[in-house]
Order: C-alpha cells, then sequence, then structure tokens
C-alpha cells in the first residue's frame, strides 16, 4: 500500500476536482450538523498558533465523526495542507478542518479514499482512534 500521505493528497485533490471538499471548521460543522451521512472523510490539522477554542472545535469534530462513523485523520502541517485544498485566500486562513463528503450516488468510488479508510480502520484496531498523517511534499 502507498503511504498514507500520498493517498490523502490524491483523495484530496479528487474531491477538490469533483466539488466534495469542505474547507473551514464553521463551514465544516454546518455540513456536518445539516447532512451528517453526506460526510465521508475528515482531515483535523494543526499549526504553531493552536488555541484553546480550535481544541474545543477539534473534540466536538472528532466526537461528531466517532459517533458518525466518519474517518478522521490529523495533519500537523496546515500550511502544506491549505496548499492542496486552498484557492481562496480565506481558505488558507481557515484549513484547520477539511470533510470529503460522498461521491454522487452511483459514481466511480475514489481508490484513494478507500485506502485511507482502511488505514483508519487499521489504526482504530490499534486503539489510535486519530491517527498523524504526514502529507508528501510538492
Amino acid at each position: 500500500m502507498q503511504s498514507p500521505g500520498k493517498s490523502l493528497k490524491e483523495a484530496l485533490l479528487c474531491a477538490q476536482a469533483e466539488e466534495r471538499l469542505t474547507v473551514g471548521v464553521y463551514e465544516s460543522a454546518k455540513i456536518m450538523t445539516e447532512d451528517p451521512d453526506s460526510v465521508s472523510f475528515c482531515v483535523l490539522a494543526t499549526d504553531h498558533e493552536f488555541d484553546i477554542a480550535l481544541q474545543i472545535h477539534f473534540t466536538l469534530i472528532q466526537s461528531f465523526c466517532f459517533d458518525n462513523d466518519i474517518s478522521i485523520v490529523r495533519v500537523s502541517d496546515m500550511q502544506r495542507l491549505a496548499e492542496i485544498v486552498g484557492d481562496k485566500a480565506e481558505q488558507l486562513e481557515d484549513a484547520h478542518c477539511v470533510l470529503i463528503t460522498n461521491p454522487a450516488e452511483g459514481s466511480w468510488e475514489d481508490p484513494a479514499l478507500a485506502k485511507l479508510h482502511l488505514f483508519c480502520e487499521e489504526s482504530r484496531s490499534l486503539n489510535d482512534w486519530v491517527p498523524e498523517i504526514s502529507l508528501p511534499g510538492r
């Protein structure tokens, strides 16, 4: 299996091309509240300016993901995540949470996303509930 970081990058780019990506803590929370069944995968990213309010949001998002069987990972390089998913200045500043929603009914399943779900499942079996992934460089 290829590295989880490479799979994550591929899944993010595929979801972005298909307009199935939500960037931002508040935008993600809104989708999770309105249509939790549409969410397939969650990425939480930290940076050096990690504050208590963000920690509270992360705790709530993690709990929601666990309750709704949504795979979740953490990345420690928010800047790199923002480079991959951001196409607007405001997205670059709020890339702390990124959601990948499910593809349209009957459409092709993303193999990179399937690999990430397997990686998360294996991590949970080892009691690593929010595994950390390193994103590959450019």
